[in-house]
């Protein structure tokens, strides 16, 4: 059986592909990083595709409904006016297929033509392997290149952020670009818009955090860190104005108590790590983090707090809890708020 390969050594194939002109036959796109996805994708069809010949060169395919015999038509379709073809099929679940499907996607890989390029792309659906379909999952462990484009490193994204407001004649430094991040996720695809907002409404050349907190549409996660970091300080006002900003979007009570929870945990562990000599590194072990950023505040917000008041509040958040599941006709917004007061009053 073929031997898989790290989740990080198909992208770095895929870009020694394209910079060296050496472009694979079959390559499966996935993950979570859209922005990456769709760029890497526009490189393929600059390499392959020439300008004015997409309609004999350049085949997209839906996933859903989509028939061997169609993916057959498109792939044995010889090039014009180019020495390969692209064929671009979207959303097709390889390891759902019923067996005569896969009987004839086996067929087609065995003797697939070197002049097509083909890109299964995972857009809506999550790609699952499936070592059950021995034959399959060896097949294309053997031909196709898995690309992952996952969310990038805090250097690499960092990096990206600091390119994208030079374009727009802006500068921003790690600071603030990491205050970007923890505000507005980790994702490219998300930051691009925001990173549009903020360099038009930015007055001088060089971005600054209160420039970001102006115009920037903050995730949910980064609204509900600030909410609990005002309860940290007792501030009721401003916690329960951070919730009415999350119920005028709409988002879910249910969701926010659960977010509320989760970042009180974080919190409580940033406390149990200063009473135990521990630092940010553990935290971001702890937690996963790409980022020391939101592990410099989590321990700045602990610094407010006891082990008391933690432990005591995730008892008020695991009670809520179970009365949000189990109680008819409860008032969820309400008991948000009376949540909020409880804790901040206790702090």
């Amino acid at each position: 059986m073929a031997e898989k390969k790290r989740p990080d050594s198909g992208y770095q194939k895929l870009k020694t592909d394209l910079k060296e002109e050496t472009v694979g036959q079959i390559y499966i796109f996935y993950g979570e990083e859209s922005y990456l996805r769709e760029y890497y994708l526009g490189e393929l069809k600059k390499k392959l595709v020439p300008e004015g010949f997409e309609e004999f060169n350049l085949h997209t395919l839906a996933g859903r409904g989509l028939s061997m015999q169609d993916l057959t038509d498109a792939i044995e379709a010889m090039p014009m006016m180019a020495e390969r073809t692209l064929v671009v099929v979207t959303d097709c679940d390889l390891y759902k297929l019923n067996d005569e499907q896969r009987t004839a996607l086996l067929t087609l890989l065995e003797d697939f033509p070197e002049y097509c390029c083909l890109v299964f792309v995972y857009d809506q659906l999550e790609y699952k392997p499936n070592k059950t379909y021995k034959k399959l999952y060896e097949a294309l462990s053997r031909i196709a290149t898995e690309v992952k484009f996952a969310a990038q490193d805090k250097s690499d994204l960092i990096s990206w952020i600091m390119r994208r407001f030079r374009a727009l004649d802006r500068e921003i430094d790690v600071q603030a670009a990491e205050h970007l991040i923890f505000t507005c996720g980790g994702l490219m695809t998300a930051l691009v818009p925001e990173i549009g907002k903020i360099g038009a409404y930015a007055r001088g050349r060089r971005v600054t955090i209160d420039d970001i907190n102006a115009v920037a549409d903050p995730i949910l996660d980064a609204v509900v860190f600030d909410m609990t970091n005002a309860v940290t300080k007792g501030d009721y006002d401003r916690a329960s104005e951070l919730l009415g900003q999350l119920l005028k979007k709409q988002e879910e009570p249910f969701m926010i108590l659960s977010v509320i929870g989760r970042e009180l945990r974080k919190i409580y562990t940033a406390r149990l790590a200063l009473e135990s000599g521990k630092d940010k590194l553990w935290l971001m072990e702890l937690w996963g983090m790409r980022s020391d950023y939101p592990a410099r505040l989590l321990l700045d917000a602990a610094k407010k707090t006891t082990k008391e008041w933690c432990a005591e509040s995730l008892k008020l958040c695991q009670k809520l809890d179970r009365r949000m599941k189990s109680e008819k006709g409860i008032d969820n917004e309400g008991e948000l708020k009376l949540l909020l007061m409880q804790l901040a009053q206790r702090k």
